[in-house]
């Protein structure tokens, strides 16, 4: 009887345990996902009272649960629209709050193979439009460009659509992919591909440099050209909350923007926003 109240004992200590934890939920940007993954672990490690879930999905559907209430921190590699925070308004009584937690370069993924090295904005709208379609309209091969793209409820899609595009819509031939990491296969096995996505994600392909027009120089997306605005396609990555952050969410949230939290910004690809 002593063993059975002991083990009794023992289960609600850790159902106690389990029951006190502080839970925050993440949901959305998949340019953002592997960045949430390591600040989750890495912070859980450190504070194993906290439990950090953590899912994809895209920018849009992080918003979406944000609106709807199923997540406590959206992650999003847009600013939110109007509409959107209109939305969360009605159902929360707040535009929300929103958190700039590291910065990323649009990147413009090629194959290895390909001999392009640099594009223009006008360039890439082009290609994506649809007006160019043989890689020798830009100086490479005589050969169809094959389009990769990312699905409408991304950010990055969205991203691209309203600040490369001018507003204009994707051309109906690009494949769109579920996500960063499938664009980034597909053109490393492509050697007529192109694609774009977070700098974080280039590898086994490469980035082609970008010019503001045909006179400026073409820059990469590094630290250094992100930093200084070389870089003509960067961007923030956002947090998003209902409301303003507090308890275990605001330490999570203050962790994340301190030098350890903005280290492991840089360790994973992208760059700090301080």
């Amino acid at each position: 009887m002593k063993k059975l109240a002991l083990l009794t004992l023992t289960a609600l200590v850790l159902l106690g345990s389990v029951v006190s934890a502080e839970s925050i939920t993440v949901k959305g940007s998949d340019t953002m996902v592997i960045l949430a993954q390591r600040w989750a672990e890495i912070y859980m490690a450190k504070h194993p009272g906290t439990v950090i879930q953590v899912t994809g999905g895209g920018s849009g559907t992080g918003i979406s649960a944000l609106v709807n209430g199923t997540t406590d921190i959206c992650n999003s590699s847009r600013p939110m629209k109007k509409g959107e925070k209109d939305k969360l308004k009605i159902r929360f009584n707040s535009l929300g709050v929103e958190i700039k937690s590291a910065k990323d370069g649009l990147s413009i993924y090629v194959n290895e193979s390909n001999p392009v090295k640099e594009l223009t904005l006008d360039q890439i709208k082009k290609i994506y439009t649809g007006n160019f379609t043989n890689w020798k309209q830009v100086g490479g091969p005589d050969a169809k460009i094959i389009l990769y793209s990312r699905e409408n409820n991304s950010g990055t899609y969205v991203y691209m659509k309203d600040n490369v595009l001018g507003g204009e819509d994707f051309s109906p031939s690009a494949q769109n992919m579920p996500g960063t990491a499938a664009v980034v296969n597909a053109i490393a096995k492509d050697k007529y591909g192109v694609g774009y996505g977070g700098a974080a994600y280039a590898k086994g392909i490469r980035m082609v440099g970008v010019k503001k027009d045909a006179s400026s120089p073409a820059y990469e997306p590094t630290a250094e050209n992100v930093k200084s605005g070389n870089y003509p396609i960067s961007r923030y990555l956002f947090m998003y909350t209902k409301s303003r952050p507090t308890g275990a969410m605001k330490e999570y949230i203050d962790w994340i923007l301190s030098s350890e939290g903005q280290e492991i910004v840089v360790k994973v690809g992208y760059f700090p926003v301080k």
